[in-house]
């Protein structure tokens, strides 16, 4: 039996994964980090309430088998793209150096389609230097989860992303493209929960049309 640890547990991934979890027989306890307190149904979860400007100061709760880092912002919620960075490297870096440090054994990151370290787009970049750094932290095990454009419900409306997952669909319907279309957070925990269960590899990367099920 297992102990997941979730980053990112209220996102449009992290929500849907905790829910799985919960679900699977394999997994006996769920910590949820979050930044505010959420209610959850299943006995399972342990929701931890952190600051994540003082993550240090929570060690023992990265304390598992598997940690799923889902957490992620964007620039209009975040303010900059300094903060943004905070958030989507600082924040998932540190958690996962304190998860590695206490011999957590496998880490999975949802990640971006074109992250590179080498990128011109600064997003793409900072997702690529991410995973980079996550690679030489000694976890036995690393899957890094790279899918398309993410669609669901959020807790705010991102208009790019509504047109996006409205035309988006119907274009990659053409056989070349089918590997761009987009895909739910749903189907993303999905695959996250099966990568935990069945990778026998020490690293591997999904992306695109790899990362659904």
């Amino acid at each position: 039996m297992k102990t997941a640890i979730v980053l990112g547990a209220t996102g449009l991934v992290g929500k849907h994964l905790v829910q799985q979890l919960t679900e699977d027989p394999h997994f006996e306890k769920v910590i949820a980090i979050t930044r505010r307190a959420v209610e959850y149904t299943s006995d399972k979860v342990d929701n931890a309430v952190i600051h994540f400007d003082e993550m240090e100061q929570y060690p023992h709760l990265f304390d598992g088998n598997v940690l799923f880092s889902c957490l992620g912002t964007t620039i209009k919620q975040a303010g900059s793209f300094q903060n943004q960075r905070k958030v989507d490297f600082d924040y998932q870096y540190q958690a996962a150096k304190i998860a590695a440090e206490n011999g957590v054994a496998h880490y999975i990151l949802v990640s971006s389609a074109g992250a590179n370290k080498h990128s011109k787009t600064p997003y793409f970049q900072m997702k690529g230097e991410l995973e980079d750094a996550i690679t030489r932290l000694p976890f036995p095990k690393i899957s890094i989860i790279q899918p398309s454009l993410l669609v669901g419900e959020r807790s705010e409306m991102r208009i790019g992303e509504t047109l996006a997952s409205l035309f988006l669909p119907v274009i990659c319907t053409l056989t070349q493209l089918k590997k761009y279309r987009p895909i739910s957070g749903n189907e993303v925990a999905k695959k996250m929960v099966s990568v935990s269960l069945l990778q026998a590899s020490e690293k591997q990367t999904y992306q695109l049309d790899e990362v659904f099920e």
